[in-house]
């Protein structure tokens, strides 16, 4: 079956009382691009993430979360100077903290930082027809630009709140040399 794949960069997920902390009382994320995801968007909000090495300018991604986290790649994570585990979205237990700083404030969190596992969304429709179950461990086959690769540990992650698309960080996205959003192969 084939699945879109897309490349997530680098990222922050804020809570409600977060964002306020970060860009005052009221403050409200703002649609900057819809994503493939139903109701997530890209916001027009920034923030920079501080680590003990470097600091980042990263996007928010909304709406806002009950928890919040930064999604890096590896390569983003060594500017940092954090060694973040490779982990689900919203496995946060034992993971590194950050500082985060907005225009209006700042925050410490003591963990929350991720490299994002490499996975796939489905609706309950969509991996009944790809013959998948969440929480499934696939793999992806991608090739273009004369670099295939195949992507093994590909966590399949199955609700009715998802749209089909895989999600790889920019450092994957970068070994198989992929021009933006392609389509890959699911590897039973």
């Amino acid at each position: 079956m084939k699945i879109m794949v897309e490349t997530s960069a680098r990222h922050v997920h804020v809570s409600q009382e977060d964002l306020k902390v970060l860009f005052g009382e009221g403050a409200e994320l703002t649609v900057k691009k819809m994503l493939s995801q139903p109701g997530q968007f890209a916001s027009n909000e920034k923030v920079e993430v501080v680590g003990p090495k470097g600091s980042l300018k990263m996007s928010i991604l909304g709406p806002t979360r009950p928890e919040t986290q930064v999604e890096v790649a590896l390569t983003d994570a060594r500017k940092l100077g954090i060694d973040p585990p490779i982990r689900e979205s919203g496995c946060l237990e034992g993971t590194p903290g950050c500082k985060i700083v907005g225009p209006k404030g700042e925050i410490e969190i003591d963990h929350g930082v991720i490299a994002a596992q490499r996975h796939i969304h489905f609706n309950e429709e969509e991996a009944k027809e790809a013959g998948v179950t969440d929480k499934q461990v696939v793999s992806v086959k991608v090739n273009y630009n004369n670099r295939a690769l195949i992507f093994g540990d590909v966590v399949c992650r199955v609700s009715n709140k998802y749209a089909a698309a895989m999600h790889i960080d920019t450092d994957e996205s970068n070994a198989a040399a992929l021009p933006g959003t392609v389509d890959g192969e699911i590897i039973l």
